[in-house]
């Protein structure tokens, strides 16, 4: 039996319980080098805890997956966030689960913006990453070091994902 929920705009005030939303609607911004260029300034907070934590930079390309989506596990690093940027314009799906007594909870599913990107807390559930449409390219912020920085979750019955129409 598969549970279904519906994806949501990404909004800064729905994600906030899981991290950061990283665009530039931002109020924190300014010019730079004599004018000719914006500073979006401190966007996301980076957490790298740990043995021997650093933070990584990265880039992943993603494939798409199919909708609905047919979503059996989440995950969550235990000792960093994680902050997914698209290096295009195209929405991405992001899945997140509040914390609950035995694992995850009801996962809350949005879609992004023209160049959103999102910021997980450390210890947040959710989805891997999950383009639509078409592969994608995303600069990753990560952390790196000992320790196991992944745990994951697999539901013993699915959420079935959809997109808004």
């Amino acid at each position: 039996m598969s549970r279904t929920l519906t994806a949501h705009k990404l909004t800064r005030a729905a994600f906030a319980p899981f991290g950061d939303v990283i665009d530039t609607d931002w109020e924190n911004h300014f010019p730079i080098n004599a004018g000719k260029c914006e500073r979006y300034h401190d966007l996301a907070r980076v957490e790298a805890e740990g043995p021997n934590a650093r933070v990584l930079i990265s880039l992943f390309r993603g494939t798409p997956y199919d909708f609905p989506l047919k979503l059996g596990m989440v995950e969550r690093h235990p000792f960093g966030s994680q902050a997914f940027v698209p290096l295009s314009p195209a929405p991405f799906l992001v899945v997140v689960c509040p914390d609950g007594p035995d694992g995850p909870g009801t996962p809350q599913a949005f879609v992004t913006g023209p160049g959103q990107g999102v910021n997980y807390r450390r210890n947040i559930w959710h989805a891997v990453l999950t383009p639509i449409g078409a592969p994608q390219d995303f600069l990753v912020v990560d952390r790196g070091g000992d320790g196991d920085n992944l745990e994951e979750h697999h539901f013993t019955d699915p959420w079935e994902v959809r997109l808004p129409d």
